[in-house]
């Protein structure tokens, strides 16, 4: 590993349990599922996420990471004082206030070209102790480039499916099916059996603040339970359940207001 400039903490003292999380830039309500998910778990367990500070799944892993109150290395494609993209300005703040650290191995007023990411990406992957974790990448991803490094480096790669329909995941779903990564649909599939019994009492948590929710009524309790499956459209809410489209709509507002379900596209989604 090159020597590398650091704001923030030395990335070395904060990545001896450490993942490396790449993704698509283009990121689906899906993956930002999952991003919350795996992080909150990750976070439980005191471990370090890593990611190369770019749009979509990159700045998503690193607010969540600091949200839940971890510690986020971020690897940039320029230098330290060349904050790319411009956008990220008080997140790469944020980074370095709650004990993480942004790094590059490039001078500090090093421009951004496109070669240099793929170089960045020998980094994230490098830096990482449990491996690389992929979540949504499309065909021809970037990402797929860091999956590719980490075996390499004879690091493991884990992939979260996704949906066969849908482009931002055709490339987890080759690098599944080809072998190339592990399946993952928990954390407890990536750390250590000794890291498990806490990432599943934090899946049991949530569990329970789920059947502990205060329901207004039956109406909603049906509502929830087949918005748990998939998200729907108020027609398609009525049909399951059988019941009158107006009732279900008020009722949908209530829940909206009560922070239970967000409309996104005609669907309802639940706040997971």
């Amino acid at each position: 590993m090159k020597t590398l400039h650091f704001r923030g903490v030395d990335p070395y003292t904060i990545n001896k349990k450490s993942i490396a999380i790449v993704g698509s830039r283009q990121m689906t309500r899906y993956g930002r599922e999952i991003v919350d998910k795996f992080v909150c778990d990750f976070v439980a367990n005191g471990i370090t996420t890593i990611s190369g500070f770019m749009y979509g799944v990159d700045t998503e892993v690193a607010e969540k990471t600091i949200e839940y109150g971890g510690r986020h290395i971020a690897v940039f494609g320029c230098g330290l004082d060349i904050i790319y993209p411009a956008e990220n300005a008080k997140l790469y703040d944020q980074i370095v206030k709650t004990g993480g650290s942004v790094v590059s191995e490039y001078d500090d007023s090093a421009k951004p070209h496109l070669w240099k990411f793929p170089q960045r990406n020998k980094i994230v992957a490098g830096l990482s102790s449990l491996g690389v974790l992929v979540i949504e990448a499309g065909e021809n991803s970037g990402s797929l480039v860091t999956a590719k490094l980490a075996k390499k480096m004879k690091k493991k790669v884990y992939a979260i499916p996704g949906p066969i329909n849908s482009k931002v995941s055709i490339g987890c779903n080759d690098l599944i099916k080809s072998g190339d990564a592990i399946m993952a649909i928990s954390v407890g599939d990536i750390i250590k059996s000794k890291f498990k019994k806490i990432a599943s009492l934090t899946r049991q948590n949530t569990k329970l603040q789920i059947k502990s929710q205060n329901f207004a009524n039956g109406l909603e309790q049906k509502i929830y339970k087949v918005l748990e499956i998939e998200p729907l459209e108020i027609d398609e809410i009525a049909v399951k359940i059988r019941g009158s489209v107006v009732e279900i709509g008020s009722t949908l507002s209530i829940m909206g207001i009560k922070g239970l379900v967000t409309e996104s596209g005609g669907k309802y989604y639940l706040n997971r």
